[in-house]
């Protein structure tokens, strides 16, 4: 392809790129390093929120290093993929003990901080020092994919590679920063999955346009039917009204969040109560079920309310076990359905 890709963007850029974001201004490597995490698998508009309380909470990596688990999943609540809130916390923990609380300027040293990959290492870098580094996340896939007509699935290693190969010779020596941008927003906001061709100012250059096939590429995944895993959530409720809670191991589904106790579908509930929890029940009632759906498999929740009799005091916080105020909620990381069943019985 006989065309300076750089420069097309860089113009572009000029005029229609997105310059108000809020990890822009001031556009420091813990405010980018944040919204990189936070971008990984979220678009923009739902990261915004996301990203400014969390800011007002954690104004510093040191801040960030400091404050307990529960209080960064807590303003994760609703985000999703909590693997990224746990690497993030863990990776503050690291730059505070090992660069003073200064997020470090090296490629090597930034890839292994916990959560990094190769294109969010090299993003955090073009963007906050300006460095010399190719990024290649699902909007750059999608632009290079289409640009030189690629074939084949991006997440295949051969595939990877090639476009590893093409990002990093369009990126130019100087004007990381605004490239890096540049590409991203060019993806996310006109070579979108369903592109606008029509307004697009590399038609001409573009070779999947060309033979009329902008929609064929990428190539997407083949599909597989995502399958349906069933669970009875238990909305378990003491004299005085507060839900218990259990926390959940710190790696899997949900990991590290608090989550109401989950009875499995072919066991009587008071006896499991009675046996898991040492709780007594007195009543239950089944309601509608809701689901959630994961990236790789959807969950059928039943709810079931339930009254406990006699003290709850058994179950204490240090077992990771609380008993919850749902009219005085307080700063501890939910799953979004969770959350919901709470909020619906406030």
């Amino acid at each position: 392809m006989n065309f300076n890709l750089s420069d097309d963007l860089l113009q572009w850029f000029a005029q229609h790129g997105r310059h108000d974001l809020p990890w822009q201004h001031p556009r420091s490597a813990y405010r980018v390093w944040v919204s990189e995490i936070m971008l990984q698998q979220t678009q923009v508009a739902t990261v915004i929120p996301y990203f400014d309380r969390f800011m007002l909470q954690f104004p510093d990596i040191k801040t960030l290093a400091n404050a307990s688990l529960d209080e960064v999943l807590h303003l994760w609540t609703g985000l999703g993929y909590y693997a990224r809130a746990r690497n993030l916390h863990k990776a503050a923990q690291q730059i505070s003990d090992q660069y003073q609380g200064e997020f470090p300027d090296d490629f090597e040293s930034v890839l292994a901080l916990p959560g990094i990959g190769r294109s969010t290492a090299g993003a955090i870098l073009a963007q906050a020092y300006n460095q010399h580094h190719a990024i290649l996340d699902g909007n750059v896939k999608r632009v290079l994919t289409r640009l030189y007509a690629i074939e084949g699935w991006p997440g295949q290693k051969a595939v990877e590679n090639q476009l590893w190969d093409i990002a990093q010779q369009n990126t130019p020596e100087d004007c990381s920063c605004d490239y890096s941008q540049a590409i991203m927003d060019f993806g996310a906001t006109l070579c979108r999955r369903k592109p606008n061709c029509e307004s697009c100012p590399l038609t001409t250059h573009c070779q999947a346009y060309q033979i009329g096939r902008a929609t064929d590429f990428p190539t997407p995944k083949a599909r597989k039917i995502p399958p349906i895993r069933q669970t009875q959530m238990l909305i378990l409720q003491d004299h005085a009204q507060q839900v218990l809670l259990l926390q959940r191991p710190p790696a899997g589904i949900w990991g590290g969040l608090w989550s109401l106790p989950e009875c499995p579908a072919d066991q009587d509930i008071s006896d499991w109560c009675q046996q898991m929890l040492g709780l007594k029940i007195e009543t239950t009632t089944a309601q509608a079920p809701i689901r959630h759906t994961f990236s790789h498999f959807h969950l059928d929740i039943t709810p079931i309310h339930a009254r406990v009799s006699g003290s709850s005091q058994a179950v204490m916080e240090a077992d990771g076990r609380v008993w919850y105020n749902t009219r005085l909620p307080d700063a501890r990381g939910l799953p979004a359905p969770v959350k919901t069943l709470l909020q619906s019985i406030k």
